[in-house]
């Protein structure tokens, strides 16, 4: 790894310059040592960078297992090989893309998706004939994506630094990665590289998979009053607020008392209160996109940058602005006031949809999130929707995977559409192939598990099935079920798997075909389960 071909532009011009080498405008240099390897410029002129790109980095192999890991928290992530394929947005009609903004929710609006190629980001490795595991350092300043050429079977490396300002006289990695070519060594190297926030597990509520936005002041106190001394977390999630962005307005025909009363009781029954907010986002319908459009983010076209199409369509604010972040501390703060002691962020992804003047897409998440742990201080953060290692330092948990569906695989057709979309099939994978990142970035929560017999279509395996998976993968165990509609039954299946949540120890798998064999310890035993990813149920082995 000695030279590397740098996309960049000089400020004013349109045109992107190429260059492998020392010129003019800048000066590459390499350095590094058996498992790390860097690569700086310093500019000799003001620039504006693209990307860095290291072309066939080395050799991959038919039986070669490897993980793509996704753009961000909600983005498909599992072991692949050659064989296998990548999903791609655009090639959906042109209508229906735009009509739902399906590729703003990942890496599609940048990334340039091809054919026979499969991508992942600031982490890798390969389990097969010659065994690799690589890291990304540099993920402040650039993404790192492992680019699989599956055709010519060539592993490239790719540093996302796009829109960075460089000024005369500044020096910039451009990459700055582990690479092992033994894989349990890269994984000691790995957890040794990276320390999360202190945080403990926690058995916890949640009313999103139960009531969506349906919730209400009577709903909520029911269900509080259902959770035994088991549970140690409260979150109230979406719905409470008058629109999406309008954060200060609670709905007063819900929620007629406010919140702070919950979060009150909550603590009275030594729960910890959380809140659910998108803080980077409003809706169309919000009083705050309609009376300040200028606190908006617009794309290259001169439009509104929209980030997808939940609820009335939904845009991202723009955080150069201080009047923005001032808005956005100010609503944290009024929560923080209320009482709440855990914070669910999400959709935070919409940071870098356009991001911010004279940084790159990874410098604008690390900035935004660090906003965020300044604003709360100790208060506990769940990023949501977020990119994977600018969370690290700045959030306690972070979900790993799309949201839990209530049908195994979500409504049929969806599976055709974005890589971020809701499904249980996919979020169990997350939660096993991301496993690797918890207690190590930060904490990992898998999401939901749901044991209820009404509003649900999953089948009673496929429900233990989650559960399980959640318990031995997960820092955060969650439901959004009325527990007291347990039956002793169901009663008896959460108690047994919440001793796994708390007992199970070196937890691992491994991947067969569509089989993933699962192996920990209880009571000093090792037991192995066989998952079937394609049924979603296991059986022991």
């Amino acid at each position: 790894m000695d030279s590397c071909t740098l996309k960049y532009r000089l400020p004013g011009e349109k045109k992107f310059r190429s260059s492998s080498s020392s010129n003019e405008d800048l000066e590459l240099s390499f350095s590094g040592d058996a498992h790390r390897f860097k690569a700086t410029i310093k500019a000799k002129k003001d620039l504006v960078l693209a990307y860095a790109k290291l072309s066939d980095v080395r050799r991959m192999y038919p039986k070669d297992i490897f993980p793509t890991n996704g753009f961000q928290s909600w983005t498909d992530t599992r072991e692949m090989t050659l064989r296998d394929h990548e999903k791609n947005v655009l090639k959906l009609p042109k209508n229906l893309v735009k009509m739902f903004a399906f590729d703003k929710y990942g890496d599609a609006i940048f990334y340039p998706y091809k054919p026979h190629t499969l991508h992942g980001y600031d982490f890798f490795y390969v389990k097969g004939e010659d065994d690799l595991f690589s890291f990304n350092y540099n993920y402040r300043t650039g993404y790192l994506i492992y680019e699989i050429d599956t055709r010519r079977k060539m592993l490239h490396l790719v540093s996302d630094v796009y829109g960075k300002e460089v000024k005369k006289g500044e020096e910039v990695l451009l990459f700055d990665a582990y690479f092992g070519s033994d894989y349990a060594d890269g994984l000691k190297a790995f957890r040794a590289s990276f320390s999360p926030r202190p945080a403990k597990k926690l058995f916890g509520y949640t009313s999103w998979y139960n009531y969506y936005q349906n919730i209400n002041e009577e709903i909520l106190l029911r269900d509080l009053d259902a959770l035994d001394s088991r549970f140690e977390l409260f979150q109230i999630d979406d719905g409470y607020e008058t629109y999406v962005g309008d954060w200060l307005d609670v709905d007063k025909k819900k929620f007629p008392s406010g919140l702070k009363p919950l979060a009150e009781k909550a603590h009275q029954k030594g729960f910890l209160a959380g809140i659910w907010l998108a803080p980077f986002v409003a809706e169309s319908k919000s009083s705050l996109f309609q009376s300040h459009p200028d606190w908006f983010k617009k794309d290259e076209n001169g439009e509104f940058a929209k980030c997808g199409s939940n609820w009335s369509g939904f845009y991202a604010l723009d955080l150069d602005q201080p009047e923005v972040r001032d808005y956005i501390r100010k609503c944290l703060q009024t929560y923080v006031d209320m009482g709440f002691d855990f914070f669910k962020l999400d959709f935070l992804y919409a940071a870098t949809v356009v991001p911010m003047k004279g940084k790159s897409r990874a410098e604008t998440s690390e900035f935004a999130y660090a906003f965020l742990r300044e604003v709360l201080g100790d208060k506990l953060i769940l990023g949501c929707g977020a990119n994977i290692f600018s969370s690290h330092e700045n959030f306690d948990y972070l979900r790993i995977g799309p949201d839990v569906s209530l049908l195994f695989d979500d409504i049929w057709y969806m599976k055709f559409m974005h890589r971020e979309r809701i499904s249980t099939k996919v979020t169990v994978q997350n939660t096993i192939y991301r496993s690797l990142f918890d207690n190590v970035l930060f904490h990992n929560d898998p999401d939901v598990f749901l044991l209820r017999k009404e509003n649900i279509r999953l089948s009673d395996p496929q429900k233990e099935s989650l559960l399980t998976i959640n318990a031995l993968f997960g820092s955060l165990l969650m439901t959004s079920d009325n527990v007291s509609t347990y039956d002793e039954q169901t009663q008896a299946l959460l108690k047994e798997k919440l001793r796994l949540f708390h007992e199970a120890r070196d937890v691992r798998y491994t991947k067969m075909g569509k089989y993933i064999h699962l192996f920990y310890t209880l009571d000093r035993r090792r037991i192995r389960l066989v998952y079937n990813t394609k049924k979603g149920t296991l059986r022991h082995d």
